[in-house]
């Protein structure tokens, strides 16, 4: 029997640029790309609404090498914590412990199990709650089961639980792959190499040296949820792009977007890339859609969403152009200068 095949509509490929951001340290990936595209055709706009879920990552396991000489007693040592590497951790992380929360005194096996589990549909909405990651005391060894205070190895049996261990967050694992650091003005861990990034104190975050000298600084970037999913955007453990205004969005969130034909940020309607050859395909639609003749003389006032200027334009059908920009991303408003009010964040 002939196969039949299946055609979905997707959006044309779309040139973009790298440019590296910090994830957050309960990633198990190493650093990504920000992908933002070059360019785009705006003539669709997307629905609002969007809602996505953060999903984690696939782990990372690093077993600990054996000693290739010495004593049989201390490869007998090393076999077992290469085992325990394997064996014991969790779904975000790959470490030999677990974690008492002091907010509820369970078990779990890192704060995101804890957060999943007291954060579900199945629990009351007055007992749910995340656990304080810097209030975290009491750890178990997942080989000998001894519960002890923080620290990197055990007291029981020696191991150690986690070759990556951060004393101010309470943070253990064992992919050091993912060039782990604590930043002090964020104050958690990061991933990436403390010397690829830098902290921007008025945005309050980390971001990649690439944008040291050439990103729009937003008062606590970070610090709010996703304009479409609503997660909060500072510690989420889902990549995050940087928009040329500054405001940030989940890199999935976005990609969504541009399938959906939505190229401006949610927050302040900016276009969100360089919308160059957009513009310049307008102009020429524009150019070959004439206006009847009673809407020629019609004029109207828009105001611009990427230079935020407000002016009197001919009315046309498919687009209002900023004539001192030259970009398409307008609205239409009700009156001139002393009535329309930027929207700008």
């Amino acid at each position: 029997m002939k196969k039949q095949r299946s055609w979905s509509r997707s959006s044309p490929s779309l040139p973009i640029y790298p440019a590296r951001v910090p994830r957050f340290s309960s990633n198990t990936r190493s650093p990504f790309f920000l992908l933002i595209p070059a360019c785009a055709d705006v003539r669709q706009r997307a629905s609002p609404g969007l809602r996505f879920l953060p999903s984690f990552r696939r782990r990372c396991r690093l077993s600990s090498p054996l000693p290739e000489r010495g004593n049989p007693e201390e490869a007998e040592t090393a076999g077992q914590m290469d085992f325990g590497a394997e064996q014991h951790g969790c779904e975000h992380y790959t470490r030999r412990c677990r974690i008492r929360a002091p907010c509820c005194g369970e078990v779990f096996g890192c704060r995101h199990c804890h957060n999943q589990a007291k954060n579900s549909l199945e629990v009351d909405l007055l007992d749910r709650h995340e656990i304080p990651r810097h209030e975290i005391s009491k750890v178990i060894c997942s080989l000998c089961n001894k519960e002890q205070d923080v620290q990197q190895n055990c007291s029981g049996c020696g191991a150690c639980m986690g070759k990556y261990f951060c004393e101010k967050c309470n943070f253990f694992d064992d992919d050091i792959s993912k060039k782990q650091y604590h930043c002090d003005g964020c104050g958690i861990c990061r991933t990436g190499g403390i010397d690829n990034f830098f902290h921007c104190e008025k945005c309050g975050c980390c971001y990649s040296n690439v944008l040291k000298d050439s990103h729009h600084c937003v008062e606590r970037a970070m610090h709010h949820n996703c304009p479409v999913c609503f997660e909060y955007l500072f510690d989420s453990t889902m990549d995050i792009s940087v928009l040329h205004c500054g405001h940030t969005i989940h890199l999935e969130c976005l990609n969504e977007m541009r399938v959906h034909h939505h190229f401006s940020c949610p927050v302040c309607s900016r276009s969100a890339c360089d919308m160059t050859d957009a513009w310049q395909k307008l102009d020429q639609e524009v150019a070959a859609t004439p206006m009847p003749e009673f809407y020629q003389k019609k004029m109207v006032w828009i105001l611009c969403n990427d230079c935020g200027a407000t002016s009197s334009v001919r009315f046309h059908v498919l687009a209002q152009k900023c004539p001192g920009c030259s970009s398409y991303n307008t609205r239409e408003t009700r009156g001139g200068p002393a009535t329309a009010a930027c929207s700008r964040v």
